[in-house]
């Protein structure tokens, strides 16, 4: 765990529209838990410049969960997901590829067996908020948790993120054509306004297609 105190930032920044989160209806009986890869491959299958976008990302589905979306089920090779009404696929990208995404609307998915059918889109702008997560972020193969925070706080420092407050989670693998990939949680708290949404833009890794590296706001860290 990182931590520093310091002051709350004016709540004057505008947000840009450069990146938007676009959020399209589904319907889904089920889903593997470990789909970010199949996901992925299929959504590339529909729109394949997505991955020439450096700023594209294809966000993991999420059902309720507990503690915030912090915990998840422990075991993915044995879990299903349950997707509701409410459950949403969420791709970012730059806004000038918001239209050509539109042709994801009508299309059934194929995700190991799974039918996903994407309905229509609504746009949705980047958050201010200054605390941030994301679900998964590459430990580079280690599972040793003061490894990644030291390897995560000389990245952000590098690309000139000024930390306060910075926690990891537990560790989660993730299937991919190579074998498995092994991730952490990551929440950052006492962002500037102009630093949460840089880093929502452009995330951390190259893994985003499959969901690694994508950074979402989160009302607070108290709960955690």
């Amino acid at each position: 765990m990182y931590w520093q105190e310091t002051e709350d930032d004016p709540d004057t920044y505008q947000i840009s529209n450069q990146v938007v989160d676009l959020v399209f209806a589904i319907q889904c009986k089920t889903l593997p838990l470990d789909h970010g890869n199949a996901l992925y491959q299929a959504v590339i299958g529909c729109i394949p410049w997505l991955g020439d976008e450096s700023q594209a990302a294809i966000h993991q589905i999420h059902v309720a969960e507990s503690a915030h979306g912090w915990n998840r089920p422990k075991d993915p090779s044995s879990e299903l997901l349950w997707p509701s009404r409410r459950t949403r696929l969420v791709l970012r990208v730059p806004q000038h590829r918001v239209e050509d995404c539109q042709t994801l609307t009508g299309r059934t998915l194929d995700i190991e067996g799974h039918e996903l059918t994407i309905g229509p889109a609504k746009q949705k702008l980047l958050s201010k908020l200054t605390t941030i997560f994301a679900r998964y972020v590459d430990t580079g193969g280690s599972d040793l948790d003061q490894e990644f925070i030291r390897n995560m706080a000389d990245i952000l420092q590098r690309r000139k993120i000024h930390l306060n407050k910075m926690m990891s989670g537990l560790l989660v693998k993730h299937r991919t054509d190579d074998g498995y990939l092994l991730t952490r949680k990551l929440m950052l708290a006492g962002l500037s306004i102009e630093d949460s949404v840089r880093l929502q833009q452009q995330g951390i890794g190259n893994r985003q297609l499959m969901g690694i590296g994508i950074f979402l706001p989160h009302k607070g860290i108290d709960a955690i």
